[in-house]
């Protein structure tokens, strides 16, 4: 059922386990890229003043250099299913994002769920949000042209980030960019259950979610929609958006689910289901074909989102 390019990675990532213990050492590893730039973009780190504690996020910042002009902004959530990762593992998402317009792409290190669960990712990401917007003119940033993106639990924080920006009524989102979200901590549509699919399934999704909703489970608390956004009921005024799924990975049902949802609010989205890939194909093997077909419609809406959709803010 693989896609035929995407089948010797597949074969090898499936002897991954998907293990706690797995995860935490990969997390180790991935945090060896702290402070890494990229050669041809201006890559600068600062810190996050968190609003609700007396502690920073580290937010690395990237822009084309020698630029004077006011560009959009983009707020970008790296993956890792909430428990792992750091923004400068996805400098190859934020090179494909500057070669296809030039903008300010701002990129915090949220609290991942081994040591702090919901809410600190959203809070974090929702803190550098406002960060944008209050400093924008420093930044050299449209503030009419604020986006945010992420693939995985970044679109999943994508996503929950929209929902929260726009009930919090502080900040205007111009666009939004969840591809293939973590966002339904139930499980129960087909493609999670059982899936054994490489990169991501659902024994991987059950432990990202049980440490990300830790204390709401320990407490017994009731699931928000801005820890898990599938589980809102009003989709109206959010921003236009895109995203793309493969249709053997745990999150194609949630993710058609989440886009019929905007599109029957009246909210224009891009997206497409494409056959025989599995999580972050295109990540995990950039150069084929259906890869670059979805980094192809990526860069398409994002182009035009760039051109075209703008969000004034308020007083």
């Amino acid at each position: 059922m693989i896609d035929k390019e995407l089948r010797g990675a597949g074969s090898f990532l499936n002897f991954i386990p998907p293990l706690h213990g797995v995860f935490k050492l990969m997390h180790f590893f991935m945090g060896r890229l702290k402070g890494t730039n990229i050669d041809a973009l201006q890559c600068d780190e600062v810190t996050v003043q968190r609003k609700k504690e007396n502690s920073k996020i580290r937010v690395r910042t990237y822009r084309p250099k020698d630029n004077k002009e006011k560009l959009p902004g983009l707020l970008y959530l790296h993956g890792g299913g909430y428990l792992m990762g750091v923004p400068e593992m996805a400098h190859a998402q934020i090179e494909m994002f500057m070669k296809t317009r030039a903008c300010v792409i701002v990129a915090p290190d949220y609290r991942k769920s081994g040591d702090a669960p919901y809410p600190a990712a959203l809070e974090d990401a929702y803190d550098t949000l406002l960060w944008i917007k209050d400093n924008a003119e420093k930044l050299g940033v449209c503030s009419d042209q604020i986006m945010i993106g992420g693939h995985s639990a970044g679109g999943g924080l994508t996503a929950a980030t929209c929902l929260y920006a726009r009930d919090q009524n502080e900040v205007n989102v111009a666009f939004q960019m969840p591809l293939y979200p973590m966002i339904d901590d139930r499980m129960t549509n087909e493609s999670a259950v059982n899936n054994t699919a490489p990169v991501w399934d659902s024994k991987a999704n059950k432990i990202g979610w049980d440490l990300y909703l830790k204390d709401y489970h320990e407490r017994g608390l009731e699931i928000p929609s801005y820890a898990a956004p599938s589980r809102t009921v009003d989709y109206s005024n959010l921003p236009p958006a895109v995203t793309f799924v493969g249709d053997l990975e745990p999150f194609r049902d949630e993710t058609i689910e989440y886009v019929e949802n905007l599109k029957k609010a009246g909210i224009p989205v891009e997206f497409e289901l494409f056959k025989g890939c599995f999580h972050a194909f295109e990540t995990v093997v950039p150069n084929a074909k259906v890869s670059k077909a979805a980094n192809q419609l990526l860069t398409n809406a994002f182009a035009h989102a760039v051109d075209n959709f703008y969000a004034p803010q308020s007083e």
